[in-house]
């Protein structure tokens, strides 16, 4: 199989980046070279520890102290093996709800993560929703790829924030319990909000992946699987709460919109809320790809979702699937490799090591 891409990039820190991404390139494509792509680390975990250093005045200023987070990440890599397709990617993270705050919400920032405040009093309020390039939120995260990028050669891969467009902006805009009484009160304009928060999704994606690619960079974000076309995680939470009628009707459509823009697109699949629209997410060309959210508790393990996971290999579609070491080899019996691009979080690098040499049997 020859290579589908190119490029010039060379890490110090993966010296079999290439052989990786052409796991990866086959992956999107429903091929298998050698074995399935394997990522040994947990979603998000570089940005899931806690740093009680207090040298700011807010904790707003220390989620905007770009010099701080970038080398904070450079830090977190020192020393590092990245064995499989575990890659050592930077991507500025201001919070899940970065986009809605572009588009004029306000967040409360805590250690790990944001909460939106809900900005509209009324689902008729749209017309308030405004996007400025100028906007604090768009300018720091230029401020943050500039500083990264300039920092990043033969370290690491420089990748863009998360982006939740259309439904989970407007449910940030808005609030969940006001947004679901709104399809009920108002219908038509919880529609218009919904696609006025869509709008400047465009804009915003392809400004930061531009400022990669004039970079030299990949297009890549938190679940760090590269492209070295544009790859984009769509995703709608929202839907969880929704029947499969009022997701078509209210979400369905700037999903279709969203994925446009993108060559390869894996769909955040968040628990099984999100999975009882699997049907009509499967019928869109553009999505590559899945990634499964199983959820605690009741909804592990990973086992009781094989139907699910064989549901989508049967389209020739992708899914990422987080697995517990102990559970790949009830998996690897229960299920064909074709399509599977496991997420599996452990940091020994022997036990990772086996899981290589295993999974290259998985056939």
């Amino acid at each position: 199989m020859g290579r589908k891409f190119q490029t010039d990039i060379e890490l110090e820190t993966k010296p079999d980046f290439l052989e990786c991404m052409d796991r990866v390139y086959a992956w999107y494509e429903n091929e298998i070279i050698d074995r399935v792509p394997v990522r040994f680390s947990a979603h998000n975990a570089e940005y899931n520890v806690i740093d009680k250093t207090n040298r700011w005045s807010s904790m707003k200023e220390k989620w905007f102290d770009t010099q701080y987070q970038v080398e904070r990440f450079e830090k977190g890599i020192e020393g590092k093996v990245f064995l499989g397709e575990t890659f050592p990617v930077y991507w500025p993270n201001l919070g899940p709800n970065v986009y809605p705050c572009m588009l004029g919400c306000d967040v409360e920032f805590g250690d790990v993560t944001t909460w939106a405040k809900h900005t509209l009093n009324e689902v008729s309020e749209y017309d308030k929703i405004y996007f400025s390039m100028e906007n604090e939120y768009f300018r720091k995260l230029e401020e943050m790829t500039k500083y990264a990028i300039s920092r990043c050669k033969g370290k690491y891969m420089v990748g863009y924030t998360d982006i939740h467009s259309g439904g989970d902006a407007a449910d940030a805009l808005r609030g969940t319990q006001e947004l679901l009484m709104d399809i009920y009160d108002e219908p038509e304009e919880t529609k218009k909000l919904i696609e006025k928060c869509g709008e400047a999704f465009g804009t915003v994606f392809e400004h930061f992946n531009k400022m990669l690619k004039d970079a030299g960079q990949p297009s890549v974000t938190w679940i760090n699987i590269p492209s070295f076309d544009t790859f984009h995680i769509p995703g709608t939470d929202l839907g969880a709460m929704l029947s499969p009628e009022m997701y078509n009707e209210y979400i369905l459509p700037e999903v279709i919109k969203e994925v446009k823009y993108a060559k390869h697109n894996v769909f955040h699949v968040d628990g099984k809320g999100v999975a009882r629209h699997l049907d009509s997410l499967l019928e869109i060309d553009e999505i590559c790809g899945y990634q499964w959210v199983q959820g605690m508790g009741a909804d592990e393990p990973i086992m009781q979702w094989v139907p699910m996971i064989k549901k989508i290999q049967d389209r020739k579609k992708g899914i990422v699937v987080d697995l517990k070491p102990a559970e790949l080899d009830s998996f690897m019996d229960a299920v064909k490799p074709n399509g599977i691009y496991l997420c599996i979080d452990t940091s020994v690098e022997e036990e990772q090591r086996a899981i290589l040499k295993k999974l290259e049997k998985w056939k």
